[in-house]
């Protein structure tokens, strides 16, 4: 009477009851999805079922292969004798069922990270930002990288790198260039700020700083704000150089971006700064200070 009322057949109703019941094959074995085929096939197209790629899995790790984990276990699958079409995340669900899964690595970099502190800035080469920009060369179509070392105190650019590539290596070499023309014998290491690049994350890097007795802070992700200064003479570079130029070669760039840093050091004005560019505004500084000593002394 009720599947009259609701307009269905008797033998609807019935085959929709007998499809709930029977559960699926996923359903039976908990996975969820459609079901797993139960085989993989070669090159060849020839099935493998999953008993035989477990059996090959269990002799590669009792052999010398016992080393690998399932991602280099895909590879040897893929390989001689068996060349399977097979992906890693098969390889990693069957490795899982026979308990063979190597225990993920604990990476623990030898160089923590320290966060930034709120610092009272009263002088020079007491805090320096380092950061990365993008530049592109249209006429050979590839990008080049800046790498670049501000002041945070007069904003004088420290030190830059430019090039097809950055690694951690230019990275400790730009900073020891700038170590070495702006820091005297005797005077304190500046703390040096940066994000987690890779560069800067590097053990190279850590070990630099660490054998110089320099602290090194990184700021948290997503937090540009606490690296304002870099930050905001990267938009300058951006909004004053490579938004009014076009370069063709990558050699055009190097030379355009070498002169506007001669521009940006040495005779751009700085409002925050007496309106003067940061390298007299850092004489003038040095100047007060000396002035200062002497009447201390006297």
């Amino acid at each position: 009477m009720v599947l009259r009322i609701l307009d269905i057949s008797e033998s609807t109703y019935y085959a929709r009851k007998k499809r709930e019941v029977q559960p699926t094959p996923s359903a039976a074995t908990g996975q969820r999805g459609r079901p797993l085929p139960g085989h993989t096939y070669t090159f060849c197209g020839i099935p493998k079922s999953d008993e035989e790629i477990k059996e090959r899995l269990m002799e590669f790790v009792e052999g010398e292969e016992h080393v690998y984990g399932y991602k280099m276990l895909t590879e040897c699958l893929r390989d001689d004798p068996y060349k399977l079409k097979i992906n890693k995340k098969k390889v990693y669900r069957l490795c899982k069922e026979l308990g063979i899964l190597q225990k993920a690595w604990d990476r623990k970099s030898p160089h923590p990270r320290r966060l930034p502190k709120n610092r009272l800035i009263t002088g020079r080469n007491q805090l320096w930002q380092m950061d990365i920009k993008y530049g592109y060369a249209i006429g050979v179509e590839r990008f080049f990288f800046v790498l670049s070392i501000i002041d945070v105190f007069d904003r004088v650019v420290v030190g830059q790198y430019r090039g097809a590539a950055c690694k951690a290596s230019h990275a400790v070499q730009t900073l020891n260039q700038a170590l070495q023309d702006r820091i005297t014998e005797g005077e304190p290491m500046p703390v040096i700020r940066t994000d987690n690049g890779p560069q800067f994350v590097s053990q190279l890097f850590g070990d630099m700083c660490e054998s110089l007795g320099m602290e090194h802070e990184r700021i948290p992700p997503r937090t540009p704000d606490l690296n304002a200064y870099i930050e905001s003479f990267h938009s300058i570079l951006e909004r004053n150089l490579f938004r009014r130029k076009t370069f063709m070669t990558l050699e055009e760039a190097y030379k355009s971006l070498d002169t506007y840093m001669d521009f940006y050091n040495n005779r751009r004005k700085h409002g925050s700064l007496r309106n003067m560019p940061p390298a007299r505004y850092s004489e003038w500084i040095m100047t007060l200070e000396d002035t200062t000593s002497f009447h201390k002394a006297m």
